[in-house]
């Protein structure tokens, strides 16, 4: 069922990887001649442009934008028991994880009588997207929200796509997270027009005011993304995330059971979503693909399961050994990478470029998706090499305070001075002197 890639023998370098492996292609300037009028009409008209807009791709227009309070108590008093447990559980550990990564201030003092601190701010208003396409998230709600709280974000909006089959409302599900985590705020609105409706603000048809954001996390489908890359600058995004990706480092001591259950699992997101095998194991390679042809008959989106692990995103690369997956697994920058190797946690920690890794046979991405503490809105398409997951710091922003008395200041003024006059910037060096009365020539 996947297609194969042997690199046994070979040492391909980073840049012969990065165009041997398997990956999604998506266009996202392909779609932004599309989405550029819809941004502007946001913009232009406002919240009447977003519900037509919403009943144009979603199939129905919403009364209102802003979804009133008695929708979130009512989400969460129908939603099932063990859905509200599991729920609480996620949002108990995903805080607890999150806590941990809360800066404090540290101020350095440089000379006597100079000082620089760092002060750690929070982004004072923030959206967060919660996806309603093909699956719904309420699980993403908890991922956005925790960390935006924890880092004190003081005011924070929900959007998610209305829904159809229930009144233009967005999922109960969605709104029973928010209404778990404490959110007050609640936008049914989803895709391009959201993240425009998120930078602009707007008037909900009741009159009540629809402030802007500084900020928008969370993923979604391309066209979310493509109207994050326009409106970027006006606001900060946390990334332009696209397919989801697993992939797997295995050698001959893995239960290909394992393997190929979790290669589904992230195929089930999407016909798009990428699920790749490398492994030093021939047999294993083989026993994996029997494992997802019996396994695969039995999922409830097969179809859907089909086309991912068949498409040219997915595939298994034979490497020669452990040492060459771990090349082959940090060019590749998985969003999610598994380890299920012999000593997988010594593995693991030679792993250079991943969103989150999992170690072992019983730490599966799944796991990450729900229950774990991590946090699942993470790098895709190889932005891993550069970038990390959301997290408090997503939410922060570093403020440098410099305070230097006058005897501070004059002690550093002739390297100021010289500096200056080396970057011709004469004035820079001036702007010193003259607290002094005197001249730098």
């Amino acid at each position: 069922m996947l297609s194969r890639t042997d690199l046994r023998g070979r040492v391909p370098s980073p840049a012969e990887l990065r165009t041997l492996l398997p990956r999604a292609e998506v266009d996202v300037d392909a779609v932004l001649h599309q989405v550029r009028p819809l941004v502007d009409d946001v913009r232009d008209r406002g919240v009447e442009a977003v519900l037509e807009l919403s009943e144009r791709f979603d199939g129905v227009r919403p009364r209102a934008v802003r979804v009133p309070a008695r929708e979130l108590t009512s989400g969460l008093a129908y939603l099932p028991a063990a859905v509200r447990e599991a729920l609480e559980e996620t949002i108990d550990r995903t805080r607890r994880v999150h806590a941990d990564q809360v800066r404090t201030d540290v101020t350095t003092q440089v000379v006597p009588g100079g000082t620089v601190t760092e002060r750690w701010v929070p982004v004072r208003r923030v959206g967060l997207y919660a996806p309603g396409g093909l699956a719904v998230y309420p699980s993403s709600v908890v991922m956005n929200v925790v960390p935006a709280q924890t880092a004190g974000v003081e005011s924070l909006v929900v959007c998610s796509p209305p829904q159809a089959e229930f009144g233009g409302l967005p999922h109960p599900t969605v709104l029973a997270a928010a209404e778990l985590l404490g959110v007050t705020e609640v936008w049914a609105v989803g895709g391009a027009q959201a993240a425009a409706l998120l930078a602009y603000g707007g008037t909900d048809t009741d009159g009540t005011q629809l402030d802007p954001v500084d900020m928008i996390t969370g993923p979604g489908n391309v066209y979310l993304t493509a109207a994050k890359r326009l409106l970027r600058g006006l606001i900060g995004i946390d990334s332009e995330a696209g397919p989801t990706e697993i992939a797997i480092l295995a050698d001959d001591t893995a239960d290909p059971v394992h393997v190929a259950a979790d290669l589904i699992s992230q195929a089930e997101h999407d016909t798009l979503a990428a699920s790749v095998l490398v492994t030093s194991s021939p047999e294993l390679a083989d026993a994996v693909d029997a494992e997802l042809a019996r396994q695969v008959k039995t999922t409830k989106h097969t179809d859907r399961i089909t086309t991912a692990l068949q498409g040219p995103q997915s595939g298994c690369v034979l490497v020669s050994d452990v040492d060459a997956g771990l090349s082959v697994v940090d060019a590749y920058a998985a969003e999610h990478l598994e380890i299920q190797t012999a000593d997988a946690a010594a593995v693991a920690a030679r792993v250079r470029a991943a969103g989150a890794i999992f170690v072992g046979a019983h730490s599966p991405v799944s796991l990450g998706d729900y229950c774990a503490g991590s946090n699942h809105v993470l790098p895709t398409g190889g932005c891993a090499r550069h970038s990390s997951g959301l997290s408090v710091q997503t939410f922060l922003r570093g403020i440098h305070v410099v305070d230097y008395s006058a005897d501070a200041l004059k002690s550093v003024a002739d390297k100021v001075v010289a500096l200056a006059n080396a970057e011709d910037l004469p004035a820079h060096g001036q702007a010193v002197t003259a607290r002094f009365g005197g001249r730098d020539d």
